[in-house]
């Protein structure tokens, strides 16, 4: 164990072996941090923080503050952390916003620099969220999804798994597994294809996936229509995913980026060449239809 003399570390916290603490840190009560662990200078782990093996928290990270809260209670709740994370410099964590429940982070994360969860996120296990990400209370991060760099996203709101979600985002409906989510317009605009491949997703898988996106974007079906047709058509598949996914929604998901069926557009008649143009070109103005 190698704790800086500058450190400042409760005598009730629960260290590791191999546990390197590194100068101005602060290391709360009821804190434990399991082997291997790095904590750079002036990281600071807060009181109710579980943190298991392997995690590297860099400069000015911080784990389990309370949580940004009008109505935050004074006995709030925890953090619990997996094992193998990258918590960049000034990373924020809250805690829980009730006693009893946890802040939750699972295995082999990167969260990069100013990367934000509130309250109650809970996070699976290999996803990659840039610089300045902004998760609301109670968001749900599948998988090994890519929050891009300054996304925001509404409270209670789910991230699907291997979903890609695009710079800039602002996201208020949850985010089905697989897809695009475009950073400009904030719609989805697709499979996640080069995603899935580097992960191992074969091809077949791919086009099983494509099937049922156009089932759920493009085929114009009722919702309960679309979950039967899910529930029916991909359930043995990975893209059975999609209807475990669906069914769950409360907030609904986000829209495609495309035209909506029905959409017409104005067209405009052109007229004869009128008098008195130049050079009788064969300019025509355009008067509407």
């Amino acid at each position: 164990m190698n704790i800086h003399p500058f450190a400042v570390v409760h005598p009730s916290a629960k260290l590791g072996p191999n546990v390197t603490i590194g100068p101005f840190c602060v290391v709360e009560r009821g804190v434990t941090i399991g082997a291997n662990c790095i904590l750079e200078s002036r990281a600071v782990v807060k009181e109710n923080v579980v943190m298991a093996d392997n995690n590297h928290l860099y400069e000015g990270a911080v784990i389990g503050g309370s949580a940004q809260h009008v109505r935050a209670p004074a006995r709030a709740g925890g953090v619990v952390i997996g094992s193998g994370n990258s918590f960049r410099e000034c990373v924020t964590i809250h805690r829980a916003l009730e006693e009893g429940r946890n802040t939750v982070v699972g295995n082999g994360n990167l969260l990069m620099v100013n990367t934000h969860l509130a309250h109650d996120v809970k996070v699976g296990d290999n996803a990659i969220f840039a610089n300045n990400a902004m998760m609301g209370g109670h968001v749900i991060v599948e998988d090994r999804a890519f929050v891009s760099a300054a996304a925001a996203c509404h409270q209670f709101i789910r991230i699907g798994r291997m979903a890609m979600v695009g710079g800039q985002a602002h996201l208020v409906k949850d985010v089905p597994p697989f897809v695009t989510v475009d950073g400009a317009s904030s719609y989805v605009v697709g499979l996640n294809t080069i995603g899935l491949r580097r992960s191992g997703i074969s091809a077949a898988e791919i086009t099983e996936m494509k099937a049922a996106y156009r089932v759920i974007y493009r085929s114009g079906l009722k919702w309960n229509d679309i979950l039967d047709r899910l529930s029916r058509d991909f359930r043995e598949s990975a893209a059975g995913h999609f209807y475990e996914f669906l069914r769950t929604t409360h907030r609904g998901i986000t829209q495609e980026r495309r035209v909506p069926p029905g959409a017409t557009l104005k067209l405009r008649r052109l007229t004869e060449v009128e008098p008195g143009d130049a050079n009788e070109a064969p300019i025509r103005r355009a008067k509407a239809g």
